[in-house]
């Protein structure tokens, strides 16, 4: 009999996505690079309609000089979708540093560990 590994699977990538759920409450992107490949990417639509983003280094300077630690902050992992080495995964968050937005990850299991290799999102604008 074959052991069912999807549960094991969904609690490592749930694992990848709160060290990047943490790293934005804290304000501190020392906690969330581990969860994402060094050659992962980051975009978004800008406020003016044209593609923003490029090398998730983006992703880390922003934490690191916008964000301030919002430890009241909300945040939930909506959808995880798994087939073999593939996941895509979706995260609800609230009140991080004032903002609130959605962020879709695509991620990968290389050499037996789950890392994000692309993430988009969308802001929402405050009520």
């Amino acid at each position: 009999m074959v052991k069912p590994m999807y549960v094991d699977e969904y609690h490592a990538i749930t694992e990848v996505l709160n060290k990047y759920i943490e790293g934005c409450r804290q304000a501190k992107s020392s906690i969330m690079k581990p969860a994402f490949s060094e050659k992962a990417t980051m975009y978004s639509v800008g406020a003016d309609g044209k593609l923003s983003g490029g090398a998730i280094q983006i992703l880390f300077d922003g934490i690191d000089k916008d964000f301030r630690p919002s430890p009241d902050a909300k945040a939930a992992i909506t959808r995880i979708e798994i087939v073999g080495t593939a996941a895509s995964a979706r995260i609800d968050a609230n009140g991080m540093s004032g903002i609130s937005f959605t962020d879709f990850f695509h991620l990968l299991k290389v050499e037996g560990k789950w890392t994000v290799v692309s993430k988009i999102f969308q802001t929402h604008v405050a009520p």
